[in-house]
């Protein structure tokens, strides 16, 4: 089984929750999985698996618990040609930039190298008001292929 980095961006705790929801159900399946909600790129194993869950705050930025995170990505410029992502965006499309704070992570995850494993999901709070229902069935589509 494979071990998933979820890195989290969240502002007000949904993304935390969605990603403790995903978390679950990936150990439910036999995966290990370790939440960084300070991610640092030290810590963040670059073979392993990277779950993003990510809400987007403000006029389109990330939350400030994983800015940081992304400034170390750009300033250091790691090799990441080994790293698979997989993003969970949590937004609201009543603003006119829904979706995308995370947009700018992996956008620098890109320019070093990773690749995304399966298609983003960008969950719309106006429409989901439980964003972890859809998050799960996006999750369930692909987990089996985690090797």
């Amino acid at each position: 089984m494979a071990t998933i980095e979820l890195i989290i961006g969240t502002t007000l705790g949904g993304a935390e929750y969605v990603a403790d929801e995903l978390a679950a159900q990936l150990e439910a399946h036999g995966h290990e999985t370790q939440t960084h909600l300070t991610p640092e790129l030290s810590e963040i194993a670059p073979h392993h698996f990277w779950l993003i869950v990510s809400s987007t705050h403000g006029a389109g930025d990330l939350p400030d618990n994983i800015q940081p995170f992304l400034d170390e990505i750009q300033a250091k410029n790691p090799n990441l040609n080994a790293t698979r992502y997989a993003l969970c965006a949590i937004g609201d499309s009543s603003y006119d930039t829904f979706c995308q704070g995370p947009e700018k992570l992996v956008e620098a995850l890109e320019n070093c190298g990773a690749k995304a494993y399966v298609d983003k999901i960008q969950i719309d709070v106006q429409y989901d008001p439980v964003p972890e229902d859809p998050a799960l069935a996006w999750l369930t589509s692909w987990q089996e292929q985690l090797a």
